[in-house]
């Protein structure tokens, strides 16, 4: 069942290969109906159109454009079912046109977020077509010219391909919507939720190489996992994201140079220091077993100085380095790190903002999504800090106590580090532990004879006072813990009789 004439409707923001498509279109002898600035590109490309308000009727300019496409006539011809008699005896009737394509991209809210950027003629012929897919195909992407032209001109449009458009139109639906809902929204919490997310790149693989992943993005979001520039060496996996994330939110804190090796979504050293260079031969020297095949990540420009480190721990270590991820790499630097090793994956994020455009800390959990406040602004709880023992902390030991404390938030919970006593590097790190004395047991042993006059720092209180107990075995010079729990005044005097400092920051740095 069909009328005389089949029409595709054009209205396009995104004006790529529209032409081109338009004249495929003409060669099947589809009939061209088009709106505004699509229509006028289509015109100048020698495209044969059939202006919209020639079948709506409604005056072309009429409420600024607001109902150039809204019509009984235009969505009638979306929706009508051609296999349903009585609906194509209407068409008839009515002189509705057949509309059997709607190809229409919509304004990318984000770019200009505003009452007036909100579309509503597009999303309603595209969201008509998407439910008419048996009868309508429907395009919303450039991307898909190619394979739409394809089929038609092969006569193979199949059910399948139908389905699939239909799907895309209501992602595309879906993702314009849901960022017009946050603009609007006034809530922390809204009810109802939805996230915009885009997709940037198809990784080489998930968390292992049998899973498949991709890495998506939230529109306008400042992340520098966004700009993420492969210069060099390997793609990247989903472990590599996280162990990059991670990184960044670990050196992010920073304002002087400050390098952060990774390893499993935890860190195995972090250090700061005078340049580049300084922080990652600390970083790297933190735990050079564990470093190798890790994650780098500084928080300022790699130089030639700074990649000689990942040279030096090559040769003399025999370690290898799996990704080196930095604001900018200089081009001798560069070169080096190629000689190093072929498959280091060398990548370049620009510079870390300030600040964040992201509203929330999301962590997923099959089906069920927590949101949360990102825990940044560390430094505000700094001046709540209490000391609790007769000994007081000097001021040295204070600074490499926020040090310690900002590197502690990057490793997972259950989490103690040792920090040196003279220099802000890590020396020991006991993370993902399910007992507090376990993770302190790990983080002393392997700062070994390096833990002496060290800092301990907690990511949370110490439940018993055996964790300061051991500390004072290996000769740790003060502690800092959450403080708040029911024993709190054995660890107070465990260290006291120990003649040690201890600091409660009052604020827990719990990470999973």
């Amino acid at each position: 069942m069909k009328t005389d004439k089949r029409f595709a409707l054009l209205s396009v923001y995104d004006k790529t290969g529209i032409a081109d498509f338009a004249k495929v279109l003409q060669k099947l002898e589809y009939t061209i109906i088009s709106t505004g600035g699509t229509l006028n590109v289509l015109e100048e490309n020698g495209v044969k159109v059939i202006p919209i308000d020639e079948i709506t009727g409604n005056p072309r300019d009429s409420f600024d454009g607001r109902m150039k496409t809204i019509s009984f006539q235009i969505e009638s011809g979306i929706l009508f079912d051609r296999k349903n008699f009585k609906h194509v005896t209407e068409a008839n009737k009515l002189n509705v046109p057949q509309i059997d394509m709607v190809v229409c991209n919509l304004y990318p809210f984000e770019e200009k977020p505003g009452i007036e950027t909100i579309d509503v003629g597009g999303p309603t012929m595209i969201r008509a077509a998407a439910k008419n897919h048996s009868n309508v195909l429907v395009v919303v992407s450039p991307d898909d010219y190619g394979l739409v032209a394809d089929a038609l001109e092969k006569g193979k449009v199949t059910d399948k391909l139908r389905k699939e458009l239909a799907s895309r139109a209501f992602y595309h639906l879906s993702f314009y919507d849901s960022q017009i809902g946050n603009f609007f929204s006034d809530k922390k919490f809204p009810k109802e939720l939805t996230v915009p997310l885009r997709r940037l790149s198809v990784l080489r693989y998930g968390e292992n190489p049998h899973q498949a992943g991709a890495l998506y993005l939230m529109p306008k979001a400042n992340s520098p996992l966004g700009k993420l520039k492969h210069l060099w060496g390997r793609e990247l996996s989903g472990t590599n994201i996280g162990d990059i994330y991670t990184g960044l939110e670990t050196v992010r804190q920073f304002s002087e140079p400050a390098a952060a090796v990774m390893k499993h979504l935890s860190p195995c050293g972090i250090a700061t220091g005078k340049t580049a260079e300084e922080a990652l031969d600390r970083a790297v020297k933190a735990d050079p077993v564990s470093a190798f095949g890790g994650v780098v990540v500084l928080n300022k420009p790699m130089d030639l100085k700074a990649a000689k480190i990942i040279a030096t721990f090559k040769n003399e270590k025999e370690g290898n380095t799996d990704i080196v991820a930095v604001p900018e790499i200089s081009a001798d630097a560069l070169e080096l790190l190629k000689k190093v090793r072929k498959t280091m994956g060398v990548y370049t994020f620009g510079k870390i903002p300030a600040n964040r455009t992201e509203n929330w800390d999301l962590k997923y959990f099959a089906g069920a999504v927590l949101l949360q406040d990102y825990d940044d602004n560390v430094e505000k709880s700094f001046a709540s800090w209490k000391v609790v023992t007769k000994k007081k902390p000097t001021q040295k030991q204070l600074e490499l106590m926020h040090f310690g404390f900002k590197a502690v938030k990057a490793v997972k919970s259950n989490s103690v580090l040792v920090v040196d006593k003279n220099i802000p590097m890590t020396r020991g790190i006991g993370s993902g532990q399910t007992s507090r004395i376990g993770a302190t047991k790990i983080a002393l042993e392997q700062a070994g004879d390096l833990a002496k006059s060290g800092i301990l720092i907690s990511d949370s209180f110490f439940p018993f006072d055996d964790s300061v107990k051991m500390a004072v075995k290996f000769g740790i010079g003060v502690i800092a813990e959450q403080g708040g729990s029911i024993n709190d005044q054995m660890s107070v005097i465990a260290a006291d009789e120990a003649g040690i400092a201890m600091v409660f920051t009052g604020r827990r740095a719990f990470r999973h």
